[in-house]
C-alpha cells in the first residue's frame, strides 16, 4: 500500500502501482473527472508517518546531512529514531 498526497495523484503512477500489485491510496484532485476510491481510514495513517518525520527533522545532524557518508547517516538516523520513539 502507497500512502501519498495529492501532489503524486496521476495516472501513470496508479497503472505503475497496480502493475507491482500495490494499492494507491491518494486522494483525487479536484479537478477529477472520475475520481477513484479512496480508502480514508487509511489515509489517515499518513499523519502519524509525517508527524514522525517532523521528530526526526527536529534533529539538526539529520536534517541537514552533516554525515557525508551513507553508513554514518543511517546510524545517526537510526539512533535519532529510537531516541524519538522511546522517549
Amino acid at each position: 500500500m502507497l500512502i501519498a498526497d495529492k501532489a503524486y495523484e496521476a495516472d501513470d503512477l496508479r497503472e505503475f502501482l497496480a502493475g507491482r500489485g500495490t494499492a494507491a491510496v491518494i486522494p483525487p484532485k479536484p479537478n477529477r473527472i472520475a475520481p477513484p476510491p479512496l480508502d480514508p481510514i487509511a489515509y489517515r495513517q499518513r499523519n502519524l508517518i509525517e508527524r514522525a518525520f517532523c521528530k526526526i527533522k527536529d534533529w539538526r545532524g539529520i536534517a541537514t546531512r552533516y554525515d557525508k557518508t551513507g553508513r554514518n547517516f543511517l546510524a545517526g538516523l537510526c539512533l535519532v529514531t529510537a531516541i524519538t520513539h522511546w522517549l
